[in-house]
């Protein structure tokens, strides 16, 4: 790697190579990357890319320092400080600025991470990794940049219908007040219902003692307030989380533009800094309207992480299940007696750490039928409960325990954590390594056009927004780009990642 890419604070682009960085002009930029697309090495694609893309200028593949320092050093056992949900842009090596020669410190930098990443042992699979979250880090700009198609006529019409009439700001929608009269009415007394701790102490002045107002701890209290409540719970969090104030500050000429956090959650999940992108309330997805002569193409990974854990373990009973369309169906045929609640049930608790109530015989029958990859989440607990860490597929290492002294309540909290780590990370590297596929292919069929770019991502679910004449190609790249994603991370197995894929006009009729 010989080209080091960057954007100084004044906005101007320099390129360092062959040891010496020099001021560039985008355009030279550009045919730099026309002429052979370079693996740009780039201090953080966060920090410069936006500046780029402005310009004009796509990049097709990168290696982001800041996010392989977050790979290397948690590898290591050192993870870089910060909140996880905030992957560093800038190294703790070298800061930018007008004295000192970037390009150089950055490329020093780097021989220093390939080092590292040799001492390891595991190059090769951290060095996917870093491929996986630097790309990443690039197709989060252009989402952004892009935006989601979004009709803020049809949001303000269903925040109407579900809340009433808006009111000034400060004010209850009209709905909410209604709603807010009657929980008081119920109680016979003024309560605040937007404060806990004022509606447990109405409910206890009824005699009626709550752990929380929490919709479980109510659903089973029989008295006239808690139907008015959790009503009023349900719609308060809309008109909170996107409400008419979101609306206005979040969609802008037809358009959401979240700003996405890479691996911005320690198991290497997606982010969001505001706008609450990954949760989108399903009462509002028909606002996701795409645009005239165009259409949405929505895939769905379904039941991913229970197909990941039979890929990690190679557990021959589990693979088998996990390549039927059903994986749950597949279990309960096989050792629930038809049951497929049980099945579903008692794996989602192995894979969660619920090992008592409900979950706990279907837990036992797992754990006779399928040992290994039972065992594989057994030794990630047991493993996180005495401190140490595990990593993913690709090795995602999870953070180190942070209690000196864990109580037995602490120790069982972080086996819960670790056993899902091990799944829940090596899930989203496969997503991962799908998203960087598809906006390969995405490109190379029809350019940096808007005829396909993808603008949404979350979890297990990727939409792109397309020409509707290239609906069944977009699928059929969507597909291919799975398949092309399970050989990498796991070669020929017969587990299935199937995938829901759907071409409409709204997100709602997606679903």
């Amino acid at each position: 790697m010989t080209r080091v890419i960057g954007v100084r604070g004044d906005g101007t682009p320099w390129l360092h190579h062959v040891g010496r960085t020099s001021e560039v002009t985008l355009d030279e930029l550009n045919q730099i990357e026309q002429g052979g697309h370079p693996r740009w090495l780039i201090p953080s694609a966060a920090a410069s890319y936006p500046v780029l893309r402005r310009g004009g200028v796509r990049l097709d593949r990168c290696y982001d320092l800041a996010h392989a320092e977050s790979v290397i050093s948690a590898f290591e056992g050192t993870p870089v400080a910060g909140p996880a949900s905030a992957p560093p842009t800038s190294l703790t090596l070298f800061t930018e600025d007008d004295d000192a020669d970037a390009g150089a410190v950055a490329a020093t930098q780097y021989a220093d991470q390939q080092r590292r990443l040799a001492a390891t042992g595991h190059a090769d699979r951290l060095g996917l990794l870093i491929a996986s979250d630097s790309v990443g880090a690039l197709l989060a700009v252009e989402m952004t940049e892009a935006g989601i198609p979004w009709d803020a006529a049809i949001h303000d019409r269903l925040l109407t219908e579900a809340l009433g009439v808006q009111t000034l700001p400060g004010a209850r929608p009209s709905r909410l007040q209604e709603l807010a009269d009657r929980i008081i009415e119920s109680f016979g007394r003024p309560v605040n219902p937007d404060s806990p701790q004022d509606v447990l102490a109405a409910f206890a002045r009824d005699d009626i003692v709550l752990q929380s107002t929490r919709k479980w701890h109510l659903a089973g209290v029989d008295h006239p307030a808690v139907a008015p409540l959790l009503e009023y719970k349900e719609l308060s969090r809309l008109h909170t989380a996107n409400g008419w104030a979101w609306l206005r500050e979040w969609v802008r000429d037809g358009r959401f533009r979240p700003e996405y956090l890479p691996a911005g959650v320690v198991t290497g999940r997606w982010a969001t800094r505001g706008g609450g992108a990954l949760q989108i309330p399903r009462r509002l997805r028909s606002a996701v309207v795409a645009d005239p002569g165009k259409t949405l193409v929505v895939a769905d990974a379904a039941q991913l992480e229970p197909r990941i854990l039979a890929a990690l373990s190679r557990d021959p009973g589990m693979m088998r299940a996990a390549g039927a369309e059903d994986m749950y169906a597949a279990l309960a045929t096989e050792a629930f007696d038809g049951r497929r609640d049980q099945a579903k049930v008692g794996l989602l608790g192995a894979m969660y750490g619920q090992v008592g109530g409900g979950a706990a015989r279907p837990l036992q029958v797992l754990r006779d039928r399928y040992p290994r990859a039972l065992q594989l989440l057994e030794d990630a607990a047991r493993t996180g409960e005495r401190g140490g860490v595990v990593r993913t597929r690709l090795g995602r290492t999870c953070p180190p325990g942070s209690e000196r002294d864990p109580t037995p309540a602490q120790e069982r909290a972080r086996g819960r954590f670790t056993r899902n780590f091990v799944v829940q990370g090596t899930a989203s590297e496969w997503a991962g390594s799908l998203l960087g596929i598809l906006r390969q292919r995405l490109h190379r069929a029809y350019g940096d056009t808007d005829a396909a770019r993808i603008v949404f991502y979350q979890h297990d679910e990727v939409m792109v927004h397309c020409d509707a004449a290239l609906a069944d190609d977009v699928i059929a790249h969507v597909e291919a780009a799975a398949l092309a994603a399970t050989r990498l991370l796991f070669g020929e197995t017969e587990v299935v990642f199937g995938l829901d894929v759907r071409a409409a006009r709204t997100y709602a009729e997606a679903h």
